[in-house]
């Protein structure tokens, strides 16, 4: 008997080593959902960058070869919105700092992208401090065309390559 019952008690020990402990949510509640998506629940910490990421946005989009906020593409139009949910997140939590990070496309030279990032990481980051939000508090840096979001040499992954990255640092 104490061979059939052990080999069945160490399989129920390793079923339940293997469960998660943690099973709730942002609001306490058990079950699926909430901030981590369709495979389970994930505790998303306020003034987290990923609450930044969930709950605030964490990028705005640029026109070509633009740094104005105020843009005429679709993903550029909702720049101000973006940037006035950051500047109240920001003020929300007063202890975290952030990094902007201004990106371009692949089309041009490196020296003119760094350029072109180093103007929208600036227009991001004079947005925000028109909002309130203390210059001290806010490192704008240019990635230039290095570091894209989107692989691709296409039009979709172009306009989703003209982006400043907000970073809580």
């Amino acid at each position: 008997m104490l061979k059939t019952l052990f080999p069945a008690l160490a399989a129920v020990l390793m079923l339940a080593a293997c469960s998660s402990s943690d099973s709730t949510n942002a609001s306490g509640a058990a079950g699926a959902g909430g901030a981590g998506g369709a495979g389970g629940s994930k505790v998303v910490r306020p003034g987290s960058q990923e609450d930044l990421v969930a709950n605030v946005g964490d990028r705005v989009f640029f026109d070509t070869d633009k740094s104005a906020i105020a843009g005429s593409t679709p993903p550029a139009r909702n720049n101000g919105q973006t940037l006035d949910k950051q500047a109240a997140w920001l003020k929300q939590y007063p202890q975290n700092t952030v990094t902007i990070a201004g990106n371009a496309d692949e089309r041009g030279t490196t020296e003119y992208n760094l350029a072109l990032g180093q103007r929208r990481a600036m227009a991001a980051q004079a947005y925000l401090v028109a909002r309130g939000v203390a210059q001290s508090r806010i490192n704008a840096v240019s990635y230039g065309k290095e570091r894209p979001t989107a692989l691709g040499s296409s039009a979709d992954a172009w306009a989703q390559n003209r982006n400043a990255i907000t970073s809580v640092r």
